[in-house]
């Protein structure tokens, strides 16, 4: 491996929220059309980048064990946009807060 400059950025900022997202991609057996669109995003993202080896190495696996090529992959993440996926959509709305801290304020 090439010796990097001491100024290379070998951590990636988005690296603690992408270790949550590649290890629940670890785990799954059967991955869902958002889980495959991720493992492409996650890949671009990472390719080329000095540092972040656990997470690349684990996106190859990934892909491993999925038994995807990065073409088969990118070929069904076409597939997946031109299908009409958007992130998020069809997603259950969450509500925000509770009425629990505001109960003891309507008590006489």
């Amino acid at each position: 491996m090439a010796e990097l400059p001491a100024d290379a950025q070998t951590a990636h900022p988005l690296h603690a929220t992408d270790r949550e997202l590649v290890d629940q991609l670890l785990a799954a057996h059967e991955p869902s059309d958002g889980q495959l669109v991720d493992l492409g995003r996650l890949l671009m993202r990472y390719s080329g980048f000095p540092g972040a080896h656990d997470l690349q190495d684990d996106l190859e696996k990934t892909l491993r064990l999925w038994g995807l090529s990065r073409e088969q992959l990118n070929a069904r993440c076409r597939a997946i946009w031109a299908a009409g996926f958007r992130p998020g959509a069809g997603a259950v709305p969450q509500a925000v807060g509770s009425g629990f801290d505001t109960a003891d304020q309507d008590s006489p």
